[in-house]
């Protein structure tokens, strides 16, 4: 039986995510108390839980586009 792994977003794909929003605001973001905790902190940086990202986004977006990441 294989584990299934978790899903991980770093700064980068949580950018690509949101709309292409830029590193700077990824960081903005992620230090807003309501923002989830990373998952972990490793040497390239923090990275928190896919689930949770999305779970986020259904929660604090409301612009279409980065709600669902298309146009």
């Amino acid at each position: 039986m294989k584990t299934k792994r978790p899903q991980l977003m770093g700064t980068y794909e949580i950018g690509l995510r949101l709309g292409s929003i830029s590193r700077q605001r990824v960081n903005q973001l992620t230090a807003k108390e309501h923002f989830p905790k990373p998952a972990a902190t490793l040497g390239q940086g923090r990275v928190w839980l896919a689930e949770d990202i999305e779970d986020w986004i259904t929660h604090h977006r409301t612009d279409p586009v980065r709600a669902t990441g298309k146009a």
